[in-house]
């Protein structure tokens, strides 16, 4: 592994054209790259809104999904760099796993480590993982684990049926412009959650909202009830079209918990909170 440390963040903002201009993208093989930015600080005001438009209380302490905010510019500059072979837009997201050992405060320096491993066969193409790593000092404090699906050349999906019956605990009520509002926090623009037309070219009638939204939504849910130390893994599954109404379940297991996002019969997501 190929250890590169950064001096400052990865722009977004040039990022997004060359994840454009690399549409054409094919390979065999993950870069043995792992990107490394010390000295990460969280901005007060941007956890702030990060925490208003996830549905999260405001508090000094972060969310166990906010990491990926600063993580996810690494993760862009590691799948925009030449040698990573898959063009990032047409990527789909189905999975994520993140594990807080203990939690995360507002005023502690991070260092974020970033690389891309596993590359695999999937009934539908190829996938791979993405792991994003938050250490402070030299304690392992938070890891992240994105699982991308590149679709072509694999075979049929097998059904997967819902964990339990969806018995709603709340209706979701996700407005049309909540794409736009999360780009707005995370950095993530992709066309796909911005406007209908957008979406349209992508193959999708309406915008959609972004997976890390949905889970972090979910896990808002949880707040007061989660322990120091925990794992959430979530599968995303059919995309939420935008807007919408949408039926969230949850209940105890004897790990901890497990919940899923429903509409019309649609399953959305799936996920367990299992306690370290």
């Amino acid at each position: 592994m190929v250890i590169r440390e950064l001096d400052s963040t990865p722009s977004l903002a040039t990022l997004y054209p060359k994840a454009l201009l690399g549409f054409r993208k094919t390979g065999s093989s993950l870069p043995e790259t792992e990107l490394v930015r010390a000295g990460v600080v969280v901005d007060p005001a941007h956890l702030a809104a990060y925490n208003t438009v996830c549905g999260f209380r405001l508090s000094d302490e972060l969310p166990a999904t906010y990491p990926h905010m600063l993580a996810f510019p690494l993760q862009m500059a590691l799948m925009t760099e030449p040698g990573f072979p898959f063009p990032l837009l047409g990527m789909v997201h189905v999975a994520n796993r993140i594990t807080q050992r203990r939690p995360l405060r507002l005023d502690e320096a991070l260092t974020i480590r970033v690389r891309a491993e596993n590359l695999r066969a999937h009934e539908k193409g190829r996938q791979f993982d993405v792991v994003s790593e938050a250490w402070a000092g030299d304690e392992l404090v938070w890891v992240d684990v994105s699982t991308y699906l590149r679709r072509g050349g694999g075979s049929s999906a097998g059904r997967r049926d819902q964990l339990v019956p969806p018995t709603p605990d709340a209706i979701w009520r996700v407005p049309g412009d909540i794409g736009r509002r999360y780009a707005e926090v995370s950095g993530d623009r992709n066309p796909i959650h911005l406007h209908p037309l957008t979406a349209r070219l992508f193959g999708f009638p309406r915008a959609i909202a972004h997976g890390m939204w949905t889970k972090a939504h979910a896990l808002a849910a949880f707040e007061g009830r989660l322990p120091a130390a925990f794992t959430v893994d979530v599968r995303f599954k059919q995309p939420v079209l935008l807007p919408t109404k949408a039926a969230f379940t949850s209940w105890s297991s004897p790990e901890g918990w497990a919940f899923e996002l429903w509409s019309k019969a649609k399953p959305h997501l799936d996920g367990t909170i299992t306690s370290l």
